[in-house]
């Protein structure tokens, strides 16, 4: 009975091991996806650089309208002017 537990354990690590060594060999061998991937990488790259590239551009711009509207630098956690916080 333990002996044809063991030959159908060790039949089923065998056809497993083969079988990611299998899909492992596929998968190295395979160039088909890898520009997709690189497409999507450089796209993330190139969006996320846009992004704070317009961030610094936009900083100085943002905090003159900032003042010239509320009065006051910062967040404006300070309340908005003309209005008391109580």
């Amino acid at each position: 009975m333990f002996n044809m537990i063991n030959r159908i354990t060790l039949s089923a690590y065998i056809a497993a091991k083969g079988y990611i060594s299998d899909i492992k060999h596929k998968l190295k061998t395979d160039e088909r996806g890898l520009s997709g991937v690189v497409v999507a990488v450089l796209l993330i790259v190139i969006s996320v650089l846009a992004v704070l590239v317009l961030w610094a551009a936009m900083n100085n711009l943002l905090e003159n309208w900032w003042e010239k509207i509320t009065g006051e630098t910062g967040s404006g956690s300070g309340g908005s002017p003309g209005f008391e916080v109580e």
